[in-house]
């Protein structure tokens, strides 16, 4: 008998307009789907719960319809800093990286940081060097560009402001993308990767490069995984508390979940959560979260809004 095996993914909190051109929802649920199929191949063949998360979390960096990787949005100066985040839940290990200039996958990057470091969190050109001694690809800042995020960051400017991850009333500005999963071995893992906030300023760095904050995995409760309002994530320690909770309270993953977000403002944002009985959890208080789930079962589904 094969033991269950699940995973989770968000590809950031908000939406899109439902007028939008259904070629383009249609292809948001394609890159979905297709980061999805990524990471449950991986515990379909027996891999493990980190390597699942990081994979379908790549999928999504290589896709530009997603603010991470290739797409990531664009700070005040109109280039690019990427953070990403991965954390075991079977040994407590993590890694994470802020302010990433030039290395094509920061989430491959933040596992080497874990593996290969005595270190979690590296930051700006010091991480990119370690990525580059490492063997990680290396490109141009321009990479990242693409005509669609361009556009939302001309529009901040003109208008003085920076737009959110989760921002759902310009059709432009998407968000950060993760993954959680429990495997065959009943560990669990998580996974997120961003591009930040669009026209952000100051090197500004929100909670998916931060344990505890936007990223948690701990194998004797649940891995989560964040996007949302980045500050408000810090502050609550999202991640941490709803492990917190359930450790601590003897709370279920759906109970400490309903609290978790109920102490976020309205709009905030959303995360991901999955426990050791392949339980998975979505909840968001946006108008919507990209989103999708598959386990051992057959279950495989993607959603938008509702």
């Amino acid at each position: 008998m094969i033991s269950k095996y699940a995973i989770a993914i968000h590809g950031g909190a908000g939406v899109i307009n439902k007028q939008t051109d259904p070629e383009r929802i249609k292809a948001y649920k394609i890159g979905l789907s297709g980061a999805l199929q990524r990471g449950i191949d991986v515990l379909k063949s027996g891999g493990s719960a980190i390597d699942a998360t990081i994979q379908a979390v790549k999928s999504m960096e290589d896709n530009p319809l997603f603010n991470a990787g290739l797409g990531a949005v664009y700070n005040s100066d109109g280039e690019h800093e990427l953070d990403a985040s991965v954390m075991d839940g079977k040994n407590l290990k993590s890694g994470a990286v802020t302010g990433v200039r030039t290395t094509k996958n920061p989430i491959l990057l933040a596992k080497a940081v874990m593996d290969k470091s005595e270190h979690i969190l590296l930051s700006g050109p010091g991480a990119d060097k370690f990525a580059k001694l490492n063997g990680l690809e290396q490109v141009k800042n321009n990479y990242y560009d693409t005509e669609y995020r361009y556009k939302a960051w001309i529009k901040a400017m003109n208008e003085d402001k920076v737009l959110l991850d989760h921002t759902s009333d310009s059709n432009i500005s998407l968000g950060t993308v993760g993954a959680v999963a429990l495997d065959i071995h009943n560990n669990l893992a998580a996974s997120t990767s961003t591009g930040g906030m669009t026209n952000k300023k100051f090197m500004r760095i929100g909670d998916t490069p931060i344990i505890g904050a936007g990223t948690y995995a701990n194998n004797s409760s649940c891995a989560v995984s964040c996007t949302g309002k980045g500050e408000l994530f810090i502050t609550n320690c999202v991640a941490f508390d709803i492990h917190a909770k359930m450790t601590y309270l003897g709370l279920s993953l759906e109970e400490a979940s309903l609290y978790t977000l109920k102490d976020l403002s309205q709009d905030a944002g959303g995360f991901i959560a999955i426990d050791g009985t392949g339980t998975i959890v979505m909840p968001f208080n946006s108008l919507g979260m990209f989103r999708g789930k598959a386990d051992s079962s057959g279950l495989f589904d993607v959603a938008i809004w509702d």
